[in-house]
């Protein structure tokens, strides 16, 4: 079973489902991808992904552009700073910038900030279309560049958004998450998610640990008062209670979406090969430990097992 969990995802084709594949109201879970590069503009990757994929691509702002139609679905390309979309975003405490701001932060901080290509949720067998994406972006110029960290996050539907879904989500992913952060790549200088407290992961793994939802997210926030973790869960909790999560992060950037935002920092768009899909396949390995409960308790009552697990997947 350890090794049906873990190991045998590497020899898997592009792209492995997990073992549940629809939510619990019968509707197919999906998944939304986010991958950042460097080097090229957000225009011009916008024109790169209509020439190779078809569609129609509308500007923003000058620095993000929203392509609908084409052949995996409507994209959007995108200067990751808020501030360069003044339009969407509120701006500083002081108000909202004007459009010409907005810009002239954008073209200044291009030089350092990700561009980040943004699909809409997709199949869980139809991953693949990202590849073509990747390929565009990575023909027309796309690299990484420089000191930044260009992140790849998968926004997935979890199969039902009950507390005991999330904690077998959550539990599994602790368990796996030595050899998930060592695979995921080396951040750039700075790394967008330090492990979960010591202290958070000791009371997540202790089998006696079952809380209502009320509890685990007020357990959740409390441990973690940031969006900087490799398993997001805040804008999942923000989506199930935005009073409560509000009122203990009212500052925090949260998108608020019914999804387990699993955050890796090491795109390498443009390197030969590179491929979002070996990222998602590790995740596939907390998915099928997730889905199996008996493997999850022996797990929690058993440290030897835990450490196979995790070995197994190294």
């Amino acid at each position: 079973m350890t090794v049906q969990i873990a190991s045998s995802i590497r020899h898997e084709p592009a792209y492995a489902l997990p073992p549940r594949l629809r939510k619990a109201d019968g509707t197919p879970r999906r998944v939304g991808v986010e991958v950042e590069f460097g080097r090229l503009s957000a225009a011009a990757a916008a024109d790169a992904l209509v020439a190779a994929l078809g569609g129609t691509v509308t500007a923003e702002d000058p620095h993000a552009f929203h392509i609908v139609g084409s052949d995996i679905g409507d994209l959007v390309v995108e200067l990751d700073l808020r501030l360069s979309h003044p339009a969407r975003h509120p701006g500083t405490p002081q108000g909202r910038l004007s459009p010409g701001i907005g810009a002239l932060l954008g073209h200044a901080a291009s030089r350092i900030v990700p561009r980040e290509l943004v699909t809409r949720p997709l199949d869980l067998d139809r991953l693949a279309d990202v590849d073509r994406a990747v390929r565009a972006l990575a023909a027309a110029g796309a690299r990484p560049v420089g000191p930044a960290s260009y992140g790849l996050h998968f926004n997935v539907d979890p199969p039902q958004t009950d507390a005991t879904t999330i904690l077998a989500y959550l539990r599994a992913y602790l368990i796996l998450a030595e050899p998930l952060r060592a695979s995921a790549g080396p951040a750039g200088w700075f790394d967008p998610r330090p492990p979960f407290p010591p202290a958070y992961e000791a009371l997540v793994l202790d089998p006696a640990y079952r809380p209502d939802a009320a509890t685990l997210l007020a357990d959740y926030v409390r441990h973690n008062p940031t969006r900087r973790r490799d398993l997001d869960l805040l804008p999942l909790l923000l989506h199930l209670d935005p009073e409560r999560v509000r009122a203990a992060l009212p500052t925090e950037k949260i998108g608020r979406r019914p999804v387990l935002h699993y955050r890796l920092p090491a795109a390498a768009v443009g390197e030969p090969g590179w491929s979002p899909a070996a990222a998602w396949n590790r995740w596939v390995a907390v998915e099928r430990l997730a889905a199996d409960p008996d493997m999850l308790a022996q797990a929690l009552g058993d440290p030897a097992v835990r450490r196979r697990l995790a070995a197994a997947l190294a």
